[in-house]
C-alpha cells in the first residue's frame, strides 16, 4: 500500500523499488498502453493494479463483523482468518519481491494473479465451509500480495511513481469508504459472504484496466548496472543497518496498533451501544475525510523535511487513539475514526519513504512493505485472541496506544536523513 511524498519519491530511486530515475524510465518503451503513460488517467489505473490484491484490508471490519455476526465465528477464530489473509500477503510480497527482474511480461503475470484470486473468491463463496476458510484465504492472500508486490515494482519504473503512489491511496480510502457505508447493511440483507463479492467486483475492475496500462518494461541490464554504480552509498556495517531496522520496527508497529482496533471496530463500537447503522456511516466519512492525510502528506513531503510533520503526526494519532476510551459519546468515536483515519493515511508514506531512501536499487522499500503488512496480519491475530481471552477493549485501546509510541524510535532516523539531504 503506499508512498505519496512527493519529495522522497518523484525519482524512481526513492519511490520504494525503482532503479531508475523518472527521465531514465521514460525514455524506455512504455507506449503500448492506450493512455499517456505518464498521465494521471495512467497513475489510477496502475493504483487499481496496486490495490486489487490488498483490497480485502480496507474493509477488515465488514468481513469480521460478518463473520462474527453471520457465520457464528468468535473474535478469536474471525482474527485467525484474518491473519492467514494478511499473512499470505506478506509472504507473496516477499516472494514476488526477489522475482521482479525475471518478470519481463508483468501484465500477463498480473493477468494470472487476478484470476486466481477471483477464483479463490468465488470458491469461499460457493463452499461456504468455515474450516476451508483459512486455507483459502492464506492461499487469496498470497495472491494478493504478489499482486501488490508487482503492481508497486511496475509503479517504481514507470516514471510517475510519486504521483501513483499517492493515487493507490485515494483509490484504497475511497474503496474501503464505499465499503463501510454500503456492505454492512449487504451482508445484513443477503448474508455472510457479501464481501467476497466486494473483492471480486474489485479484481474484475482491475482486470478490465490492463489492457490500457502501458507496458513499462524492466530496465536494460545496462541501466541497472549503471544505476547501482551511482549509487555506492550502501549500508554496509551493522551500524549502518540500525536506523533502517529501528524504521522497519516503527513501521510494524504503527500498522500493528491501527489494525488492532480497526479490524474489529465494528465489535467495538456495539460494546458501547452504538447502532450498527451510526457505526457504518461514521467508517464511511472518516474514510473518504482520510484522504485528506494522503494529500496531506504530499504537500508536505514536498515542502518541509520528514522528521517534524512524522513526529507531530504520530503524537495526534496517540490522542487520537485514546479518545476511543471515550466511544460511548458518539461525537468522541467520530473524532477518533476522523484523527486516525486522518495521520493512518498521513503517516504510512513517511515511513516508507524513509526506509526507501536507504538505499537506491529499492531493496529496503521492499522491505518495509514486507514489515506493514506483517503488521497488518498480526495486529487482527493478537486482538482476536486478546478479546476471546477475555480482555475488554478498554485494554486493547490501552495496549495500541502503547505499542504505537513505539513508533517514536523513527524520528531520529528521519531527522538523520533531513539532515544528510540539506546542501552543504
Amino acid at each position: 500500500m503506499q508512498d505519496p511524498v512527493n519529495s522522497a519519491v518523484t525519482d524512481a530511486s526513492d519511490s520504494g523499488g525503482g532503479v531508475l530515475p523518472d527521465s531514465s524510465a521514460a525514455q524506455l518503451g512504455m507506449a503500448s498502453g492506450r493512455f499517456a503513460s505518464n498521465g494521471w488517467v495512467a497513475s489510477v489505473f496502475l493504483a487499481f493494479l496496486s490495490s486489487a490484491g490488498l483490497y480485502y484490508v480496507n474493509i477488515f471490519p465488514v468481513i469480521v463483523d460478518a463473520l462474527m455476526a453471520g457465520a457464528g465465528l468468535s473474535a478469536e477464530q474471525a482474527g485467525q482468518i484474518t491473519f492467514a489473509n494478511t499473512i499470505g500477503a506478506v509472504i507473496g510480497a516477499f516472494g514476488v519481491s526477489w522475482l521482479i527482474r525475471h518478470i519481463p511480461r508483468w501484465k500477463r503475470a498480473a493477468v494470472i494473479l487476478l484470476c486466481c484470486s477471483i477464483g479463490m473468491d468465488v470458491l469461499t463463496i460457493q463452499l461456504a465451509n468455515l474450516d476451508l476458510l483459512i486455507p483459502l484465504r492464506l492461499v487469496h492472500g498470497i495472491l494478493g500480495g504478489a499482486l501488490v508486490g508487482l503492481g508497486f515494482a511496475v509503479i517504481a519504473r514507470s516514471g510517475i511513481a510519486g504521483r501513483s503512489y499517492s493515487m493507490v491511496l485515494l483509490v484504497q480510502y475511497t474503496g474501503g469508504a464505499i465499503g463501510m457505508g454500503f456492505l454492512p447493511a449487504l451482508v445484513v440483507e443477503h448474508g455472510t459472504y457479501v464481501p467476497f463479492y466486494a473483492l471480486i467486483t474489485f479484481s474484475v475492475i482491475t482486470l478490465l484496466m490492463l489492457p490500457l496500462i502501458a507496458d513499462y518494461p524492466l530496465p536494460r541490464e545496462s541501466a541497472t548496472k549503471a544505476s547501482v554504480e551511482s549509487h555506492p552509498q550502501s549500508p554496509r556495517t551493522a551500524r549502518a543497518y540500525f536506523p533502517i531496522a529501528i524504521t522497519l520496527l516503527a513501521l510494524f508497529c504503527f500498522q500493528f496498533a491501527n489494525m488492532a482496533l480497526f479490524a474489529f471496530i465494528f465489535d467495538l463500537g456495539k460494546t458501547y451501544a452504538l447502532p450498527l447503522g451510526f457505526i457504518s456511516q461514521t467508517l464511511f466519512w472518516a474514510n473518504l475525510i482520510a484522504i485528506s492525510g494522503a494529500l496531506l502528506a504530499a504537500v508536505t513531503g514536498q515542502k518541509y523535511p520528514l522528521a517534524k510533520p512524522l513526529a507531530a503526526a504520530l503524537v495526534i494519532t496517540l490522542v487520537g487513539l485514546l479518545l476511543f476510551l471515550l466511544s460511548d459519546v458518539r461525537a468522541m468515536f467520530i473524532v477518533a475514526n476522523v484523527v486516525t483515519g486522518i495521520t493512518w493515511a498521513f503517516c504510512v508514506p513517511y515511513f516508507l519513504t524513509i526506509a526507501s531512501r536507504f538505499d537506491s536499487a529499492g531493496q529496503m522499500g521492499a522491505f518495509a512493505g514486507f514489515a506493514s503488512k506483517l503488521g497488518l496480519a498480526c495486529g487482527p491475530l493478537f486482538a482476536g485472541y486478546f478479546i476471546t481471552a477475555g480482555g475488554g477493549y478498554a485494554q486493547l485501546i490501552i495496549l495500541a496506544t502503547v505499542i504505537l509510541g513505539i513508533c517514536l524510535i523513527a524520528i531520529p532516523a528521519a531527522s538523520r536523513l533531513d539532515h544528510s539531504s540539506q546542501p552543504g
